[in-house]
């Protein structure tokens, strides 16, 4: 639900005449998409998402939950390590969250938005 509000308010800011809403589409869109791979209940994730809290600022984070029907590829292959992450799309991490390792990669994506501006 949240994902679904904050796409359509990214659609809404890409297609606004406002120079502030264009603005903060251009901001989202240059950072990178955190996926965080989970279920209910997953107290794991829930000490994961605490960890990456200073981070949030920086990243986009998605929730994929893997118990749901459509997502049942992602159950077969994670159902034992939850919490995963994949960064734009990349595995990351899985287990807990390997901070110096999350830093490394954001910094480098950082710095290739920064060279593609």
């Amino acid at each position: 639900m949240v994902l679904f509000f904050l796409s359509r308010a990214l659609q809404l800011a890409r297609h606004s005449s406002n120079p502030l809403g264009r603005q903060l589409c251009s901001a989202s869109a240059n950072k990178p998409v955190l996926t965080l791979f989970t279920k209910k209940p997953c107290p794991l994730c829930d000490e994961a998402k605490e960890v990456l809290e200073p981070y949030k600022r920086r990243f986009i984070l998605q929730e994929v939950n893997i118990s749901l029907p459509e997502n049942s590829e992602w159950y077969d292959k994670y159902k034992y390590d939850i919490p995963v992450f994949h960064l734009n799309g990349k595995f990351l991490m899985k287990h807990q969250v390997d901070i110096q390792k999350f830093e490394d990669q954001l910094v480098k994506l950082e710095l290739q938005n920064d060279g593609n501006q």
